[in-house]
């Protein structure tokens, strides 16, 4: 029962998930460019390319990074980016990198 509530409760919050703007995203993605490409396609192999990742799921790894839940890797590299972030900043930006091409 409660893993149906928790799936309900997840699936109601799926459209609030998904309101950024994209071109709001495309003018705050500057920062994002030296390490994930001008296109969200990464040149160099330890970062991930953002390009057609689905919104929800870059949105919630940004809120994990700004959290502190990410570790290892580049994580204290991220938690430095999105430490300034806004809700509103990181939908935009998951709008945006969602609507390029992988």
């Amino acid at each position: 029962m409660k893993l149906w509530m928790a799936a309900a409760l997840f699936a109601a919050a799926l459209p609030a998930l998904a309101d950024g703007d994209v071109n709001a995203g495309a003018q705050k993605a500057a920062s994002c460019m030296a390490c994930h490409g001008a296109e969200g396609k990464s040149a160099v192999p330890l970062y991930p390319n953002l390009a057609g990742q689905h919104a929800p799921y870059l949105l919630h790894s940004l809120q994990a990074y700004k959290k502190g839940e990410r570790s290892g890797g580049q994580a204290e590299v991220m938690k430095a980016f999105v430490a300034g972030l806004s809700d509103q900043d990181m939908a935009d930006l998951s709008a945006y990198y969602s609507s390029l091409k992988p």
